[in-house]
């Protein structure tokens, strides 16, 4: 029911809760306003008085931000008192501002409203200005022109949800701080900027935006919405460009009110966007040089190309790549060659190369990095509910009365994401966090099971046979919706909590109050990472996790579902393009010929029959002689497969090997042609997010030097192979795609370009996506979600007395991948400079070493020397190495055996061994 009252003399109506500013700004009538932010989960504080208003009746102005109208209520904007009040704030708080011309922001929100107010000075005196602190390389503290609005407290501490910034001492020595009064640079900032992108003065800024004085630069700047390149969260983001010297260059980046992100970003995306111009960046074609043969342990300076290779126009290097594939083809048949895509690129490219390789190579012999990831993942979703996406966003947890993160690490792999979860808690919600690894989150959770590597399936059965043994899960939901649950109760009963917790290491009430905690939700939701997919039994891991949801009927309705955190920016996206060898486009099989008859009418030509390789399998044939030519597009598996060097050695042994991508990377290394391509800023073009969001990428930039497209390398070389192409834009590409992909129906790139993302499934052209699906069955031959029990396979290595620790690798927050991209961005780079192994200080300690220290690990297929660091989330026994160093490749030493049904390797967990370096060398 509206409220009706009466603004500036006319009558309005007023929704419920809605603010006299809200009511306003709708209706299109200015109120200054600065502690206020109307941005998404930003709450009005009305402390800064800049937005009063005059209400008939009342004795004194009333703070229009929290201020919300009565029926009847009389309210006057722009009455002379109020305008009056409204201009003294502004000269008060403008007498402790830097003069304008030396302003740290002169375009500022304070500024302008100063304008809009009529203040350029102040007749009061102002307070002592506070030193500047530039100890962040990316962010500037300016003090001096800090208001105590409280927004960057409420940016930190209520919307991301970091709890670093806040509000000390008293009177006038009242300030903002970081942590306890440390600098910014040493604080447990985390970088997101959210607090720099809040403040409406100047007092926070991006570094480079002013100079070394503190002085606001003229940049003229122009701005692109876009989306974010690095993780599968795919927050919008408006990149902030300066054309300055005809060089295009993106000097900031703003976050934009997208479904996935509502504003906010994480240092990646605030910071991260300057690799696109660096000196390392590939303009123009090379092809190897003759006397400079491959070699399995190439190690070339990314610097200076030219010992390895020679620049060559664009059509000899076309030619000689279209050349060389197509005599492998020829002579071998296009079982002989396989591609590699990526996840990085758009949608359109990911279908393109897919289409490429089956239509002129002749095979399903493509892959990309989902094969590293969350293949398992897609495995089980595919067997038990029938689709390999999630089932709800992983925004829904506004609606979760508990929800689970295993396996991932969110603060540091999905970081936006990770702020829904922290609001959820502070909402009331439960979390429980299960990781062998401590994180961030646990100060958030109800509940930390810190459980022993390995043993999920150990756990998560334990929490089955609780719900089942005590008839907690939903009796009705399962006889209705779910096939295989007498199969299930008999397969669990061994598992009780008491059995389980030895293999565990969680104590058995603990698993019980867990259980029933979930069980007895009235909605719950499971999000999980890599370290439950990367593991030979990954499929089985995420088996379980269905099995929980199914049994409790926690999926379809708000608040509830199952949902795997994808990895990189556009994997989904990729898979769902046919990006993988056993799915052409929206997973439909390649070996029913119903299926494939379709593709081959609207692609022309037969298709093959067979299954194709998936990623480490075709390292293995070209050791096998099987595989002999490869088109590798931003992919770099000479540093993310397992057991690098016999990746590195298949690639070095390949006879024609065409590598198109920004840099000259590891596996460019072995590379006959290499193709300079698109970075995303320099892309039009969708990607679809880890929430199932098809969003819009917009170019920023001019491609560098002779750089050419993704879309257009790839037509070029379907040309040079025999095929006749002639895709004019992305846009023509999209379009195909919504012929054969049914998941795209209702979704053009005309709606795409109007409203920047739309959630697939969409039931009509004019309605929103179905952010939430199978809330009414599942889209399996029964209709039915499928219960699979699943049994305790140990991980492939266990420590021994050679090997007694465990290894597992991961990502960190401020890189990525394999750092291609992130060791090239100066304020990432900066923050995390050196590669590392975290290990417990008990470990560490009975090396006799201390943290700072090099240290060797080896395992039985190699061994690399890096910085140790104590880490008190790292349980005795176990080391962690992020895998993005290429001084110190992780993928050295992991173990290559496959899941069997996801075909994913075992990156979580082999046995290894530490030492000091010099002890290793004596030995």
């Amino acid at each position: 029911m509206t409220i009706s009252f009466t603004l500036n003399g006319d009558p309005v109506e007023a929704a419920p809760g809605e603010t006299i500013w809200q009511v306003a700004n709708r209706l299109g009538v200015e109120i200054p306003h600065l502690c206020y932010a109307p941005e998404p989960d930003y709450r009005a504080d009305g402390n800064c008085r800049a937005c009063m208003v005059e209400i008939e009746g009342e004795r004194v102005l009333a703070a229009s931000c929290i201020r919300t109208p009565s029926p009847g209520m009389t309210v006057n904007t722009a009455s002379a008192r109020a305008k009056s009040a409204r201009k003294m704030v502004f000269e008060m708080l403008t007498a402790d501002q830097p003069e304008r011309p030396v302003a740290h922001d002169s375009k500022s929100k304070f500024w302008n409203w100063a304008d809009a107010v009529e203040v350029s000075d102040s007749r009061f005196p102002p307070r002592s200005a506070p030193e500047s602190d530039r100890s962040h390389l990316a962010m500037a503290v300016n003090l001096d022109a800090c208001i105590q609005c409280n927004l960057c407290v409420r940016a930190c501490r209520e919307v991301q949800v970091n709890d670093v910034i806040g509000m000390a001492y008293r009177g006038a020595g009242s300030k903002i701080v970081f942590d306890f009064d440390d600098p910014m640079g040493s604080s447990s900032c985390v970088g997101c900027g959210e607090c720099v992108q809040a403040c409406p003065t100047g007092a926070l800024m991006e570094s480079a935006l002013v100079d070394d004085k503190g002085v606001g630069k003229s940049i003229p700047l122009r701005d692109v919405d876009s989306v974010c390149p690095y993780c599968g969260v795919g927050c919008q983001v408006t990149y902030q460009v300066s054309d300055d010297e005809n060089v295009g260059e993106i000097v900031a980046a703003q976050g934009r009110t997208g479904p996935a992100n509502r504003n906010r970003l994480c240092v990646k995306g605030r910071f991260g966007f300057d690799y696109v111009r660096h000196p390392h960046r590939l303009t123009k074609p090379m092809v190897r040089r003759d006397d400079a043969p491959k070699a399995a342990d190439a190690d070339i300076d990314p610097a200076n190309p030219w010992t390895h290779f020679r620049e060559a126009s664009w059509d000899e290097a076309l030619t000689r790549a279209g050349e060389g594939l197509k005599a492998i083809r020829d002579r071998d048949g296009g079982g002989a060659l396989a591609g590699f895509g990526s996840a990085k690129g758009s949608n359109e490219e990911a279908y393109m190369f897919q289409k490429l390789v089956r239509t002129g190579f002749g095979t399903n012999n493509v892959d990309h990095c989902t094969r590293l990831c969350h293949a398992s993942s897609v495995a089980a979703l595919m067997e038990g509910i029938g689709s390999g996406a999630v089932t709800a966003p992983f925004t829904t947890c506004k609606d979760s009365d508990l929800i689970i993160v295993i396996g991932a690490n969110p603060t540091e792999n999905h970081p936006v994401a990770a702020t829904f979860f922290k609001q959820a808690v502070k909402r009331g919600a439960t979390l429980v966090v299960m990781d062998p690894r401590g994180q961030a989150l646990k100060r958030h959770a109800t509940h930390m099971l810190q459980f022993s590597p390995g043993a999920d399936v150990a756990m998560l059965n334990a929490m089955l046979n609780v719900i089942i043994t005590e008839g907690l899960y939903d009796k009705q939901y399962v006889e209705s919706q779910t096939e295989g649950f007498a199969q299930l109760q008999e397969h669990i009963a061994d598992f009780t909590p008491e059995a389980m917790a030895e293999i565990c290491g969680i104590d058995a009430e603990t698993l019980r109050t867990v259980a029933r905690a979930y069980a007895r939700a009235e909605s719950a939701i499971i999000f999980w990472g890599m370290g439950i997919s990367q593991h030979i039994h990954g499929t089985d891991n995420a088996r379980c996790l269905i099995a929980l949801s199914l049994i409790t009927g926690q999926v379809g309705r708000p608040g509830t579902g199952l949902h795997p955190l994808r990895g990189q920016n556009n994997v989904q996206g990729a898979s769902d393009a046919g990006l993988v060898p056993m799915f052409f486009p929206d997973y439909q099989k390649v070996d029913i010929d119903t299926i494939r008859g379709d593709f081959e009418n609207v692609w022309g030509g037969a298709l093959d029959p067979n299954r194709g390789l998936t990623v480490v399998e075709i390292m293995d044939a070209v050791h096998n002689d099987i595989i002999k030519g490869m088109y590798i597009m931003g992919e770099n598996p000479a540093m993310s497969d397992p057991d690098a060097n016999h990746a590195r050695a298949a690639l070095a042994k390949l006879e024609h090997l065409v590598v198109q991508d920004l840099f000259l990377t590891e596996t460019a290394f072995h590379a006959d042609v290499v193709l300079p391509a698109s970075a995303w800023p320099e892309k039009d073009g969708t990607v679809t997010n880890t929430n199932r969001q098809v969003q819009m990428g917009r170019h920023a930039l001019d491609l560098p030097g002779d750089a050419r497209q993704d879309w257009w390398i790839i037509q070029e070389i379907a040309r040079n192979i025999g095929l006749d192409w002639s895709y004019t834009h992305p846009r023509d590409v999209f379009a195909e795609m919504t012929q054969v992909m049914g998941s795209l129906n209702n979704i053009t790139w005309d709606r795409l370009e109007r409203e920047s993302a739309v959630t697939y499934p969409v039931d009509a052209p004019d309605k929103p996506g179905n952010e939430i699906v199978f809330g009414d069955g599942f889209p399996t031959e029964s209709g039915r979600g499928k219960l699979t029990p699943a049994s305790i396979i140990p991980p492939d290595e266990q420590p021994d007395d050679d090997y007694p620790m465990v290894l597992t690798t991961g990502r960190q927050l401020e890189h990525w991948h394999t750092g291609a991209m992130t060791r090239r961005s100066a304020v990432l780079d900066h923050l995390e400079p050196e590669a590392v192994a975290q290990i417990s200080s008990r470990d560490l300690y009975r090396l006799g070493l201390k943290p700072g220290d090099m240290v060797r690990v080896e395992t039985r297929r190699g061994v690399i020397d890096l910085v140790a660091r104590v880490d008190g989330a790292i349980p005795e026994g176990l080391i962690f190495i992020p895998f993005c160093y290429a001084e110190a490749p992780a993928n050295l030493l992991t173990n290559p055996q496959l899941d069997p049904f996801g075909k994913i390797p075992e990156f979580k967990y082999c046995a290894a061994r530490i030492s000091k370096p010099d002890a290793a060398a004596a030995e």
